[in-house]
């Protein structure tokens, strides 16, 4: 994402429920993982997908925040 970009509203929300579609997808890998491998491995094949949702989320928090604020609106 070009955060330099402006941002509208409904591009937000696609964002946010990427990112809980990436949450839900790491616990589904890290599900199936575990079932034909050990815990180990599905914790670390789960963990880039997780990091990759929590630093999406966080991305968000911050847009939100200015957004909020009045800093930096989203259209």
């Amino acid at each position: 994402m070009d955060v330099g970009r402006a941002v509208n509203r409904s591009r937000f929300v696609g964002l946010a429920l990427l990112a809980f579609g990436l949450v839900f997808l790491s616990f589904v890998v890290r599900g199936t993982t575990r079932l034909v491998a050990s815990y180990e491995l599905a914790v670390a094949l789960s963990a880039p997908i997780l990091f990759a949702a929590a630093g999406l989320l966080a991305v968000l928090v911050v847009l939100a925040t200015l957004d909020v604020t009045g800093i930096r609106p989203l259209e």
